[in-house]
């Protein structure tokens, strides 16, 4: 009888050193030493609807989308009052935007009955309103309420798997990582930090290498060079 084979299990992949990470960051936090979401919003609320309005969308555009509505709306009440079919006009130019109208419009709802119209400080809740998931959640409690969480999305998982700062399969691989990497002194400012990095210079298709304050400590093997002219 052959014997069993062990099944092949993943291995953790490589990434910085505790002492590159440290380095990391704190070349990053000098070049931006308050980092902040733009998204712009004036309360826990606002914010709350923003984070969930710019999935799959930019930032400038919820921005956009948002001016008049925070205008006409920025508390749940307001906010359920406006009504679905509202809400929906102000946010049509964003992707996803009836299904997102239908979710604002019913978290208003569930903020007003079960939470007194407030936004609830605690993932558990958080999570449990419409359309907000693990990210949004991660955003919320950073932002709104100063907990040192990172929300992992597709620019920070390209930047720590480039920088190999946290490689990783999935995102909550690579949130679990940053998490246990990221140096105490850092972890507030840590999702801002990495987000603006992937956003304005690891980008996707063409990343700056040649402008990159990290250059040097990042593992990424094909780097692009700098334009002519440029350097």
């Amino acid at each position: 009888m052959a014997a069993k084979t062990k099944p092949k299990t993943k291995r953790a992949r490589p990434g910085l050193s505790k002492e590159e990470a440290e380095e990391l960051y704190a070349r990053l936090s000098e070049n931006l030493p308050d980092p902040k979401t733009e998204l712009n919003y004036s309360n826990p609320f606002t914010l709350l609807v923003a984070v969930v309005l710019s999935a799959q969308a930019t930032d400038k555009g919820v921005n956009k989308a948002t001016e008049r509505l925070f205008e006409e709306a920025d508390t749940p009440g307001a906010m359920f009052a406006l009504g679905e079919e509202a809400i929906r006009e102000h946010i049509k130019t964003i992707g996803l935007y009836r299904n997102k109208a239908k979710n604002v419009h019913q978290l208003s709802k569930k903020l007003i009955e079960e939470h007194g119209g407030r936004v609830p400080g605690n993932r558990e809740d958080l999570e449990a309103l419409p359309g907000v998931g693990r990210k949004t959640a991660n955003v919320v409690l950073n932002e709104a309420f100063g907990e040192e969480t990172i929300a992992v999305d597709t620019h920070i998982f390209r930047v720590a798997n480039r920088t190999r700062l946290a490689p990783g399969h999935t995102e909550r691989e690579v949130e679990e990582r940053l998490l246990r990497i990221t140096p105490d002194a850092y972890l507030k400012g840590a999702h801002h930090w990495l987000i603006l990095h992937g956003r304005y210079v690891c980008k996707a298709r063409k990343p700056e290498c040649w402008r990159c304050a990290i250059a040097d400590l990042c593992r990424y093997p094909d780097k692009t060079p700098a334009p002519k002219g440029k350097g």
